[in-house]
């Protein structure tokens, strides 16, 4: 299995708005991706730091291929205060 990790940064006072759009927008966008498996957000609103969390069964690269991963940076774009950092990873032990 494979993780693509976000790290993102918002004003504190838009964490709410950060976290509605991720569950109602993101998500159900996610779950139209072949090989999606989960999505977590992270979230620390006296930082406005954000850590988004996708599992893929397939290379989570694809979805990028496809416009996915811009399609979703797309939703809360206005609320980010820099540029959203991709991370790969392959994802090994859920205890």
């Amino acid at each position: 299995m494979q993780a693509m990790v976000v790290d993102l940064r918002i004003r504190p006072v838009d964490t709410r708005e950060l976290v509605r759009v991720y569950r109602d927008e993101v998500v159900p966008l996610a779950r139209g991706q072949s090989g999606f498996k989960g999505a977590w957000l992270l979230t620390d609103p006296d930082t406005g730091v954000g850590i988004s969390i996708t599992l893929w069964d397939t290379d989570p690269q694809a979805g990028e291929i496809e416009g996915f991963y811009d399609e979703k940076v797309e939703k809360f774009a206005t609320l980010l205060t820099e540029t959203p950092i991709r991370k790969h990873y392959d994802f090994n032990v859920m205890a």
